[in-house]
């Protein structure tokens, strides 16, 4: 199965009750799919599908953010599809494993939490993140990477004060499916 497949079959079958606005704005991802047969891939000028996973460790009740190279905001881990990937989640566990040093990372099961749209500078027009959730094992060291200016645990009612609304919104996603699945 392609990852184009593999994220159609994901698309599809997201129906993530944290996540209230998921129909419309999987509406779009699918539609773009079906415009666009390279739509996971960066060269996709119309837009393209990243993966990302929020690095949580439910314990201690924080969660691990980048302060991101380019950027220079703090970010959940994430990226590009890469062509070795063979599906939208081994993607965000791959970004989320590159980027924050973690070894043995696992992701929440049930699939993604959220979905965000949100606009990137020329010759791309959008990123398509489908965001899923990362467990951090017990007593996990993080190790900053080349695509990273620092990285940094935050406790939940921190992160509003360090992120923007979309990480908040992910971050609230992800404690909502946390909770669901205890």
């Amino acid at each position: 199965m392609s990852l184009h497949d593999d994220a159609v079959l994901v698309l599809k079958g997201y129906d993530s009750p944290a996540d209230p606005d998921r129909g419309e704005l999987r509406q779009v991802y699918l539609d773009h799919l079906a415009r666009h047969p390279d739509g996971m891939w960066k060269a996709c000028e119309a837009g393209h599908l990243t993966a990302s996973a929020l690095v949580v460790d439910p314990e201690r009740g924080r969660v691990l953010l980048t302060l991101h190279r380019k950027l220079r905001m703090w970010l959940q881990m994430g990226g590009h599809c890469e062509p070795q990937d063979t599906s939208l989640a081994a993607a965000a566990l791959r970004e989320a494993t590159e980027e924050s040093g973690i070894t043995g990372l696992t992701l929440l099961t049930g699939g993604p939490v959220t979905l965000d749209r949100h606009p990137i500078p020329a010759p791309c027009h959008w990123h398509l993140d489908v965001q899923y959730v990362a467990l951090a094992p017990s007593g996990a060291t993080e190790q900053i990477s080349d695509e990273s200016l620092d990285l940094r645990w935050f406790a939940y009612d921190e992160v509003a004060s360090v992120a923007d609304t979309s990480v908040v919104r992910l971050m609230e996603r992800a404690r909502t499916a946390l909770e669901r699945r205890r």
